[in-house]
Formats: C-alpha cells, sequence, structure tokens
C-alpha cells in the first residue's frame, strides 16, 4: 500500500523558548529517547484523526451555525434511512460512524504550505491520493485529497480534507507577483504545530499529552480570521480574476471552506434543505438518483460574512468575503477505468445539455436537470445496480466467505480445480468468471469498495456554485500540471485506481488461497 514520509521545512521553525510550560512539555517529547522505551505510550494515528476531526466539528459549528443544523438534518435521515434498510448496519457501521464521517476542504498558497501540510497530516496516518486538475473549470487550483488509505484505518475514521494549491503558472505576470507578495512571510503553522510535528517525525509517534497539544495547536491553522492581510482594493482586484485567488491570498490562513457529512439519502437532504428555506445549488452534484456509483454531492451556498481590510494607517475598513459553505455527501461504490471513463463522457453531455437548460431559467434548470441526467445514463451506462456492476466487472468490490463457504472448504477447493489448477492458467477473466460461480453457490459474497475519493467535475461545479458574484474566471487553456503539485508534496500522490485494486486483489488470494 502507497504510504508517503512527509518532507522537511526546517527553515519554518523556530527555537524553542524553555521558559513556558507549553514549551518544556514539547522539549520532554523531544528528549524522550532519553526515557526508557517502556515508558513510551503513543496514540494511534486514527484515535488523532478522529479527535482532531471532532475538534475541527466543534470549532466549525461555532463559526457557521448552519453547518449544525446540517448535521442535525443529516443525522435525522440517516436515522430514518437506516431504520428502512436494517441490513445497512452490518456494511456500513453503526448510525454515529456513518454520521460523524465527514471531510473538510481547504486552499492554500505556496508549496511550502503545502510540503508541510503533509507532514501535519502524516501525523494523523492521512496521505495525499488522486490530482485534480480544476483548471479545466477556470479555476487557479490544482488540488490532491489526503486521507487514510488502509482499509483498517478507513473504517475507524475515514476522516479526509481536499486540498487545493493556487496555481500561480496560471496567472499573468502582475497578479503573480501580487499574490505572491501578499503570501511570501504568511506563516499559517504555530510554532507548537511544527515542533509537534518534529517530535512525531523524530519519535514515530505522540504520547496522549502531545497528541492532545498537537490537535490544539493544528486547529488553529483551520480557524476562520475576519482580518485580510491586503486591503479592500487588494481584494477587489485579487476578486475580479478569481474568488478563488481572493480567498486563498488575502487571509491569513487556509480556513476550512467547508465541512462535509456524509448521507445516506441525498436527495432528500437536497429537498428538505429547500423546503427549510436554505438556499443550495441548484442541483445534485454527481451521478443520477438511482445509480450506486461514486459520489454525489449538494451544498448550502456560501456565506457573506463581514471582513475587516487594513486602511493602511492602523486601522481598519469594514468589508465582506464569500467563501464558507456547506456541502453533504452521499458515497457510493468505485468505479474502475473503463467505467469512469464513460462516466466522464456521460457527466460531459449533461453538461452540455444543462448550459441549454440554464438558457431558460434557473427555475427550469433546477426541476429538469435531473430526469435529463437519469435520462442520459439510462440509455448509456450499461448497469444500474451492483450487482450488474460486479458482473460486468465494471466496479471494484472485495470477496470473503459466506458462512456456507466457510463451513465447506471442500467445494472452494473443487471450484478452484475447475477453474484452473495452475495460477499460470488463470486469467482475469477466468477469475472473474470462478468469482461469480462460488457466488451463485452462496460460497463467496461480494462487497462494494466504497468510492474514497473525488470527482474533479464535481468539485468544480461546488466550487463555481459558491463563488463570489463579482468573481472572475481564468482562461485556461494549458493542461493540468501534476508533476507542479507533486513537487510541493516532496512526492507522488497515490493513484487511487491502484489502492482499490489492490485491495480488490488482496481479497481474492485471500478466498482463493493463491
Amino acid at each position: 500500500m502507497h504510504r508517503r514520509q512527509g518532507t522537511g521545512t526546517e527553515s519554518t521553525r523556530k527555537p524553542l523558548n524553555p521558559n513556558t510550560s507549553k514549551e518544556r512539555h514539547i522539549m520532554q517529547g523531544i528528549s524522550s529517547k532519553e526515557a526508557s522505551p517502556a515508558t513510551q505510550s503513543f496514540v494511534p494515528q486514527y484515535e488523532i484523526r478522529e479527535n482532531f476531526s471532532r475538534a475541527m466539528s466543534d470549532m466549525y459549528k461555532k463559526e457557521v451555525p448552519l453547518y449544525g443544523d446540517l448535521l442535525e438534518i443529516v443525522r435525522g435521515i440517516n436515522r430514518e434511512y437506516m431504520k428502512e434498510h436494517p441490513g445497512l448496519e452490518d456494511e456500513l457501521g453503526s448510525l454515529d460512524r456513518v454520521s460523524e464521517e465527514q471531510h473538510g476542504a481547504i486552499r492554500l498558497g505556496k508549496p511550502e504550505e503545502l510540503a508541510t501540510m503533509a507532514q501535519l497530516f502524516n501525523v494523523m496516518g492521512m496521505v495525499p491520493v488522486g490530482y485534480y486538475d480544476l483548471s479545466v473549470a477556470n479555476l487557479p487550483v490544482h488540488s490532491t485529497a489526503f486521507r487514510p488509505v488502509d482499509g483498517d484505518e478507513l473504517a475507524k475514521n475515514p476522516f479526509r480534507v481536499f486540498t487545493s494549491l493556487l496555481r500561480m503558472d496560471l496567472l499573468d505576470e502582475e497578479t503573480r507577483r501580487q499574490a505572491e507578495k501578499s503570501l511570501a512571510d504568511r506563516q499559517i503553522f504555530t510554532p507548537g504545530a511544527l515542533e509537534l510535528i518534529a517530535v512525531h517525525e523524530a519519535e514515530g509517534g505522540l504520547t496522549p499529552q502531545q497528541a492532545d497539544d498537537f490537535i490544539h495547536e493544528a486547529l488553529e491553522t483551520f480557524r476562520w480570521h475576519n482580518e485580510a492581510r491586503v486591503s479592500q482594493d487588494q481584494y477587489e482586484t485579487f476578486l475580479k480574476i478569481s474568488s478563488l485567488l481572493a480567498d486563498i491570498a488575502s487571509f491569513k490562513g487556509p480556513h476550512i471552506n467547508h465541512l462535509t457529512p456524509r448521507v445516506l439519502d441525498i436527495q432528500a437532504l437536497h429537498g428538505k434543505m429547500q423546503d427549510m428555506g436554505i438556499e443550495t445549488i441548484p442541483e445534485v452534484q454527481g451521478p443520477p438518483s438511482g445509480w450506486p456509483i461514486l459520489l454525489q454531492q449538494t451544498s448550502f451556498r456560501a456565506l457573506v460574512e463581514t471582513t475587516r481590510f487594513p486602511d493602511g494607517t492602523g486601522g481598519y475598513v469594514e468589508g465582506r468575503h464569500r467563501a464558507r459553505f456547506g456541502e453533504i455527501e452521499q458515497r457510493h461504490t468505485a468505479l474502475k477505468p473503463e467505467a469512469m471513463a464513460m462516466y466522464d463522457r456521460l457527466i460531459a453531455r449533461a453538461k452540455e445539455q444543462g448550459t441549454e437548460l440554464r438558457k431558460q431559467g434557473e427555475e427550469v434548470y433546477r426541476s429538469r436537470y435531473q430526469e435529463m441526467l437519469a435520462g442520459i445514463f439510462e440509455e448509456e451506462f450499461p448497469a444500474k445496480t451492483n450487482d450488474e456492476l460486479r458482473r460486468q466487472n465494471l466496479g471494484y468490490f472485495t470477496y470473503e466467505l459466506t458462512d456456507k463457504g466457510r463451513q465447506q472448504p471442500e467445494a472452494i477447493a473443487a471450484a478452484r480445480r475447475t477453474g484452473g489448477s495452475r495460477k499460470a492458467d488463470r486469467s482475469d477473466k477466468s477469475i472473474h468468471e470462478l468469482l461469480e460461480s462460488l457466488i451463485d453457490e452462496d460460497l463467496v459474497r461480494a462487497v462494494p469498495v466504497t468510492y474514497e475519493d473525488f470527482l474533479p467535475v464535481s468539485a468544480a461545479g461546488i466550487f463555481k456554485s459558491n463563488l463570489d458574484e463579482k468573481s472572475g474566471l481564468i482562461e485556461s487553456g494549458q493542461s493540468s500540471n501534476r508533476q507542479l503539485l507533486e513537487e510541493a508534496l516532496g512526492g507522488e500522490a497515490a493513484d487511487y485506481h491502484a489502492l482499490y485494486s489492490e485491495q480488490e486483489e488482496e481479497s481474492v488470494r485471500v478466498v482463493l488461497s493463491r
């Protein structure tokens, strides 16, 4: 399984001051190698991740009260859905487990910020997965997602953070100069966070007190600050080019743009939000309702928040900023590359037809988009159930023995012999056929692999739907630049198809004892 260690940013770290109780404790952690190894007790990474996610949620509830209301709505819908589908808890976990699942999103300005962010997330067992080029939607960023990749770690807590980096290469020379000037001396990490990252790298873990301190310090990076770093005129200049540029280059840190809970019926949630008078984006992003594939997302519109801009005389003038919004997601089965390519093609067609619908007005678009999207998929996407996805080898699945299969190992052995006695005889096709026969005999069951990642078109759609009305869009004729992002990361972002494929293949090896 792909794992990546964080890269160093030693030049950003300040010397410790042992005269404070906080830094005395940190220094004790750094020198802990002098202690007996038997006294070391590191907190599991999933526990740090879980506690950090909860702390982030608590902070965001205070900053954006509507997010707290959203969590209650999501929990209510999930509770009713699980009552109607009693077997779902075995597959997804308890109501608490599902309702606490969420992802966050942040936007960074400098490569060194991304490098240190990779180290920070590494403390929580989260590594970069995937490359997302949002310049195709005229947004000056590209992204990766930090998340756990091990199956057990995902089951314990699948917290993810969709992390975007400003692409200076897409800005004109003068705008790039202004953005670089604004970001040049910005430090988004506290000294305490940097030192605890160093402790983790040196020691291989954090003690309970260090883990608590780490969460406290790391949370400051994601907190909202209503005082901008630039003048209102400079902010407006950035905004005319791109709302994302203004959000990234004008503020003290990468405040959380949204926290996204997982809902089990996103269409019900989308409708309930509208019934409550919450301003939502027009459509649910992603595949149509009824297809258990990939990821669906909706959101309430970004808030207009009071912001203070420096006036150049030591004072401030009051202004406004729109960036933070509430997003909700429903996750389904991960698709293999061939099916993903089909999905992308059909979504592109829906986008074209959606453009024509928009010309007829917002209400027409809202009322007819989902029907139009479903019609496209009905005609051309070849599978509408998980069984069909599996039989046609379009989705990722893990395989496990049923009770009958465990009780009848000779039946599994006989099927293996029938399907080819030597490993060399077993093509992917023959293995697939063998698994299908074992499923038909109730010796093996298949479990859909949840899509743990993101969709560039959906991410871009959510971002664009929440842009400030004054926002411009960049004109990008350039191709994606994965190399630029990975240079900032200091290593490769994992390929999520490779991760899903490995997960599936390992389960097949176990079932077939190959």
